[in-house]
């Protein structure tokens, strides 16, 4: 079995501007290339998994998503980064319209994308480690089992359980995992 980091997109990846889905909106978060060329040294997968809504509210679509995600991906590749695989979420269970309209397991604080990620890439959960910037987020890695919960919260107001390494920054991510 291998190790992964999870990592939300919007609020760890870039900055959360809401419903960013173009590429010439995207500003990557301080730190990140930094905080994944370390993790991949440590022998960690880099998989992301994200709730994006704006698809079920339909100011997007699942192809904008994919254009933007091989963008971004060919980012991290650019500095010798590989992201394993994004896992997305395109339903919301009040918001969404048509076929959208669905309360979802893959959406967080649901663990879907977490087990789906464990299947395709045999992953121990339980030496694995999930980031991200809302209660959902480790609410996922929590009901996944995710062995660390790291929460940098951002714009939204977050709980600060026992079981859970608070951070600022990624490059204070950074140092408390790898030194």
């Amino acid at each position: 079995m291998t190790k992964a980091i999870f990592l939300d997109r919007d609020g760890i990846i870039n900055e959360d501007d809401n419903y960013i889905y173009k590429p010439k909106d995207f500003r990557f978060m301080e730190g990140i290339f930094d905080f994944c060329h370390e993790a991949v040294k440590h022998e960690y997968l880099l998989i992301v998994i994200t709730n994006q809504s704006g698809i079920a509210r339909g100011y997007f679509t699942e192809q904008d998503l994919y254009i933007l995600n091989s963008w971004m991906c060919a980012r991290f590749e650019e500095r010798d980064i590989h992201i394993s695989k994004v896992y997305f979420c395109p339903y919301h269970p009040e918001k969404g319209i048509g076929r959208y309209k669905v309360d979802s397991n893959d959406r967080k604080p649901n663990p879907g994308m977490l087990f789906k990620a464990k299947e395709e890439f045999d992953i121990d959960l339980k030496n694995s480690i999930i980031i991200g910037d809302k209660d959902s987020d480790m609410e996922a890695g929590r009901r996944a089992g995710i062995g660390l919960l790291l929460l940098m919260p951002g714009k939204y107001s977050c709980t600060y359980d026992e079981d859970i390494i608070v951070v600022k920054t990624l490059n204070q991510a950074k140092t408390h995992l790898f030194g």
